[in-house]
């Protein structure tokens, strides 16, 4: 089929085709994501091994895919930013309407099946290659969209496939800046550019010039349609292995149904017009519904004060990003749920799903501190409506501390000129309270009491570093019978000293003599061990752990102990470097303070608080208010979480 011309005659008609680009890659997000939670993987879902090994794969491919299109919808932001637009996070809601993308481009939500594997392929399909579209996805009515060089406003206009609007665009910044020269056309401020540093991911590079937008619209094609050579690694192929794969499994069990009978094209609101569409009106799944859409709207109300934003500090966007990155996190498993529950309380109606519902309020707020304060309203009255629900319980019990920790998270995100003092440590008689008197040791922490000192051994959380044993050899007396460690045996100070290089924390202490106890560090840092975890030093407080002071936290994804190391690194052969790239980063405005540290569900460990990452020779890698740290071991981007825990089915609470 002959490919009409797309006309880009002037800055707004640019800035026009980069708003239907990000609706594209925006409504693509969201209906991979629909088709990824409603398949079955779980081990009550009456499906064999087998079946299931295959579901939870295509589901980890299907996210991929999903975070990659976020990762676009990113990028064309930054092409928004650099000729001086605003980035575009607005869509229409599902399903969108005929007339509104080009006909051959139907975007609707759908379970996963056959059918809408086949339109997915359909839609990442190279320019060049033609395929039908999956059935019951095919254009309703043919229309046509077109502008002229001689008109000012900006219309609509045809595309065949995404590669074909983008090379459009990718033809449109050459041209302009031929006309209007690059200083004219690249006016944005660099300023407002989302750039690795402040993301994490490194293909979130910023534009500033026609190479660099060239190189920003190759990355996104290349991973989409997968040309030149259409790779490996590419959403097209993704979706053709995926589309043969269940073709094999259907041909050998033609019963074989990999998904839930979610609804096609869920509503949230009774439609005026309800043809093509499912309201979903039972209580739980309406209620669970409301919490999941309104935790979506929040994810986009971080990006919009992440991107584009040129008053906010690097800290603040990181921050926002970062809880952008969590809130999809949190919705998931609120997803998956929905497409098990009713839509209605009929019993021959389908399953629910996530409607994605955006409110007509979901617009850019230019005053940042007025942002600010909005998203963390926002996110308490999220956090608050999940804990008060009748309907978050069984498996969903961790989404309401998901959701709470979220919501601090945004309050210490806070730009450090405005930001709270922390609270002061607490103090009893005069002294700041022990790690241990706040833990209060339970009966698998031995206890060995001196005249001066009492010392505590922890030892599902030594990883043998031999600091004690080395330094102290008369107090720890390992392989010894009967009591092993000695308080008295060493001068007080020099042992305080021992006990505080413990790296893993499994040795702690209360003085007797008056003196203070430990105290939190003057900085707080994570230093990262070569192919081991991560050392981490601060005014910690660990989820579910309680305050501490030292810890190894696992980063290799084998621990049997997590979040703690427990060396399970060195069986597994884990290798990852301790001393990664520098990344750009500004001074703290304060070094220490509270640190919260959270090991997310099948997930990152999620930091918020000011640290210091250093590599194992002491050089500063990073610094941080807000961070999440891999610990599933196959990142990419390693310290930094990529989203690989969800493609490799990595499973921690």
């Amino acid at each position: 089929m002959l490919e009409p011309d797309i006309i880009v005659h002037n800055r707004e008609q640019l800035i026009a085709l980069l708003t239907e680009a990000s609706e594209i890659e925006h409504g693509l997000m969201c209906c991979y994501l629909y088709a990824a939670f409603s398949l079955k993987t779980g081990e009550d879902s009456g499906l064999t091994s087998e079946q299931l090994e295959s579901t939870r794969r295509w589901r980890g491919l299907i996210v991929d895919v999903a975070v990659e299109e976020m990762l676009h919808l990113g990028l064309v932001a930054n092409l928004m930013s650099a000729v001086g637009a605003t980035p575009h996070f607005a869509r229409p809601n599902f399903p969108v309407a005929s007339g509104y993308h080009p006909s051959g481009v139907t975007v609707e939500l759908s379970r996963f099946c056959a059918e809408a594997v086949d339109h997915f392929v359909y839609l990442e399909r190279p320019e060049g290659v033609e395929l039908p579209d999956g059935a019951s996805f095919g254009m309703t009515q043919s229309y046509v969209r077109a502008t002229r060089a001689d008109i000012l406003v900006p219309s609509a206009q045809d595309f065949l496939t995404v590669g074909h609007l983008y090379r459009a665009i990718e033809d449109g910044f050459a041209r302009l800046c031929d006309s209007l020269g690059a200083d004219a056309l690249f006016i944005g401020n660099r300023q407002a550019q989302m750039t690795p540093e402040i993301s994490g991911f490194p293909e979130l590079i910023p534009v500033f010039d026609v190479d660099s937008a060239k190189a920003a619209i190759e990355s996104i094609v290349e991973q989409g349609e997968g040309s030149p050579g259409h790779s490996e690694d590419s959403h097209y192929n993704k979706f053709c292995n995926i589309r043969d794969d269940l073709a094999t499994m259907r041909a050998a069990d033609p019963g074989f149904d990999p998904a839930w009978p979610a609804a096609r094209n869920p509503v949230m609101r009774k439609p005026p017009t309800p043809d093509g569409k499912v309201h979903v009106s039972h209580p739980e799944a309406a209620n669970l519904l409301d919490i999941a859409n309104a935790a979506y709207g929040l994810m986009l109300r971080c990006l919009m004060g992440a991107f584009g934003q040129t008053s906010a500090s690097d800290q603040n966007r990181k921050a926002l990003y970062g809880a952008a990155i969590d809130l999809m996190h949190a919705v998931a498993p609120l997803a998956e749920r929905l497409a098990q529950l009713p839509a209605s309380e009929d019993h021959h109606a389908p399953t629910a799903g996530l409607t994605f519902t955006l409110p007509r309020s979901i617009t850019p707020i230019a005053d940042t501190r007025t942002a600010r304060l909005i998203i963390a309203e926002r996110a308490q009255e999220i956090a608050h409506a999940a804990a008060n629900s009748r309907y978050v319980i069984g498996s969903l019990e961790g989404v309401s501390p998901d959701l709470a920790r979220i919501a601090a998270a945004l309050d210490v995100g806070k730009d450090a000129s405005t930001a709270p003092l922390p609270d002061a440590a607490p103090v009893k008689n005069n002294v700041i309270t022990s790690a241990v008197e706040e833990t209060n040791p339970t009966s698998n922490v031995e206890v060995a009491k001196g005249t001066n000192l009492t010392v505590y051994f922890e030892g599902k959380r030594c990883i043998h570093a031999r600091f004690c044993v080395l330094q102290a050899p008369t107090v720890f007396m390992a392989n010894t019978p009967g009591d092993w460690i000695i308080p008295d045996a060493m001068d007080v100070e020099r042992l305080v000293a021992v006990a505080e290089n413990c790296p893993s924390g499994a040795i702690t202490y209360v003085r007797h003599d008056n003196r203070p106890d430990e105290a939190p560090p003057p900085v707080n840092v994570v230093r990262l061990r070569e192919n081991g975890p991560y050392a981490v030093h601060a005014d910690m407080d660990l989820a579910g752990q309680g305050p501490m002071k030292r810890a190894t936290l696992c980063r290799c994804g084998a621990s049997k102990n997590k979040p703690f190391c427990d060396n399970s690194h060195i069986e597994a052969g884990f290798e990852a470097s301790g001393e990664p790239a520098t990344r750009a980063s500004e001074p703290l405005a304060s070094r220490a303070g509270p640190l919260s540290v959270t090991p997310s569900r099948n997930g990152p460990l999620v930091v918020s608080g000011p640290l210091e990452i250093l590599s194992g020779t002491g050089r500063t890698v990073d610094r941080a208010t807000s961070v999440r740290l891999c610990r599933c071991g196959h990142s990419a981007n390693k310290p930094f979480c990529d989203g690989s825990h969800t493609r490799v089915g990595f499973r921690a609470e």
